[in-house]
């Protein structure tokens, strides 16, 4: 049951790491894209795509909250009280970043979109970076059992730095592919260029970054780093061959098959990332049988998975399917037109 429990809120986190990355990745984009008037149409392209999911994406991260508190307390408790700052942070960016896109699609004046549109971008780079810190810190072992850990020191480290570039890298590269597509559906192939070739720049970035967190975690984390280039190295290569059929199949133009490719490749990240880890869920010195809840809570929490897998996850995949077959878009007349 322990393993099980677990192997749910690896799933949850990996599902929001990879679709709340794509719209974390989208927000990257928005705030490079530019001034007034050349960032216009990548805006709108933004916008247009990020509509109908942004906050449907949010529901993963609910779930995987909600699922360590329950079967994990003391690892959630050790978490929260070492890593508030941070977390804080992700938190306070989630909703300025929500309250940011709101406010974007209705104002009418150009200053008060500039003003929401710069809330927007900006939170979408703090708040993956946040995340990455938090599980840089879990995995580099800087939050004790005990939650006594220094609120600074725990977080702003190498490892842990490094970690939360990794996770702005890593959206980048998703929201990048994720509009490829989007702009091809919608037939601006300009617009589909540019995301193309931004795909393959942060697509090298991510691989550069990573190799660099390797590099960190083998001179600080010993212990894990023989976990990733041992027991989990097949899944380290499967990502990296999906991140390179990936980058093929942007050249190819198949934006579609490339979309799938590059979710397998961050989803493999986050699967050898759980392979090294284990059995551990603090560091080295927390297991998940010792930071497990009672067995009847364990019991009862697989039963609600059941319910909501029969419930809320149909409703969620056919969501997905609507957006990635660009049904759910609404595209306003002078959205994406030049000049």
């Amino acid at each position: 049951m322990v393993n099980t429990v677990a192997l749910i809120l690896w799933a949850a986190v990996t599902l929001y790491a990879i679709f709340g990355g794509a719209d974390f990745g989208a927000g990257f984009w928005d705030l490079t894209a530019g001034g007034a008037e050349r960032g216009r149409r990548p805006r709108a392209l933004i916008d247009i795509s990020l509509g109908p999911v942004w906050e449907a994406n949010h529901v993963w991260l609910i779930f995987s909250l909600v699922i360590l508190w329950t079967g994990f307390p003391p690892a959630f408790g050790a978490i929260m009280t070492t890593l508030y700052v941070p977390l804080t942070i992700a938190v306070l960016g989630i909703v300025l970043r929500g309250s940011g896109f709101a406010f974007l699609r209705v104002s009418l004046r150009t200053n008060e979109k500039r003003i929401f549109g710069a809330v927007f971008a900006l939170s979408s780079v703090i708040v993956p970076f946040a995340l990455g810190v938090v599980a840089g810190s879990i995995a580099s072992g800087k939050v004790p059992t005990n939650g006594q850990g220094d609120p600074i020191d725990a977080w702003f480290n190498l490892e842990s730095l490094v970690c939360g570039l990794l996770a702005v890298a890593a959206c980048a590269y998703l929201g990048a592919v994720f509009l490829t597509a989007s702009a091809r559906w919608l037939g601006a192939e300009d617009l589909e260029e540019a995301f193309r070739k931004r795909s393959i720049g942060a697509a090298v970035a991510t691989g550069a970054v990573a190799a660099a967190a390797m590099v960190v975690f083998l001179d600080n984390g010993p212990n894990r780093m023989e976990r990733l280039i041992g027991v989990a190295l097949p899944v380290v290569i499967l990502s990296a061959v999906l991140g390179l059929l990936a980058l093929y199949l942007l050249t190819r133009r198949r934006e579609k098959a490339a979309r799938f490719c590059a979710i397998g490749a961050v989803g493999s990240i986050m699967a050898a990332w759980g392979v090294a880890q284990y059995p551990y869920l603090l560091g080295d010195h927390l297991t998940l049988a010792e930071a497990a809840a009672p067995s009847g809570t364990l019991v009862f929490m697989i039963g609600v998975v059941i319910v909501a897998a029969f419930t809320v996850v149909p409703s969620l995949i056919w969501l997905y399917r609507l957006d990635f077959q660009g049904r759910l878009m609404e595209i306003p007349d002078t959205a994406l037109t030049k000049g």
